[in-house]
């Protein structure tokens, strides 16, 4: 039964003329994906200086040793003697040495690296060259 004079209508939307949800969405699942793909690096422990090496070759995925300008080794967050013989432990170590660091302060941690059962060491160098022991 309806009534005399009533008129039922709803207001009318009016539509958009590029709707925004759909690129919101493609922006969404972009941020996901560059977040699920992206590896998050730890900063490095002392600001470093790598020195200049000729070569093209890139370093190999390894555990890394720092060493500072002052001598000082660093592994994840050990530092010094234990930090040396934790990185030997894997048998394969990438040292980033400071170009500013004392070669005697570079051949110990090296002498101390293979004391304690380093088998590969790298030494890391600007330029993507390596120069193994």
């Amino acid at each position: 039964m309806r009534r005399a004079g009533f008129v039922s209508e709803l207001p009318s939307r009016r539509r958009r003329d590029e709707p925004i949800v759909p690129m919101i969405n493609v922006v969404f699942l972009l941020l996901i994906f560059f977040l699920m793909t992206a590896q998050i690096a730890p900063p490095d422990p002392f600001d470093i200086t790598l020195p200049a090496a000729a070569g093209d070759e890139p370093p190999q995925e390894a555990d890394t040793l720092y060493l500072s300008r002052d001598g000082e080794a660093a592994f994840g967050a050990l530092r010094g003697v234990e930090a040396v013989a934790a990185a030997a432990q894997g048998g394969t170590v990438t040292v980033r040495a400071d170009a500013q660091a004392e070669g005697a302060a570079l051949a110990r941690t090296l002498q101390s690296l293979a004391a304690a059962g380093a088998t590969d060491v790298t030494l890391l160098t600007e330029g993507g060259a390596r120069a193994d022991r």
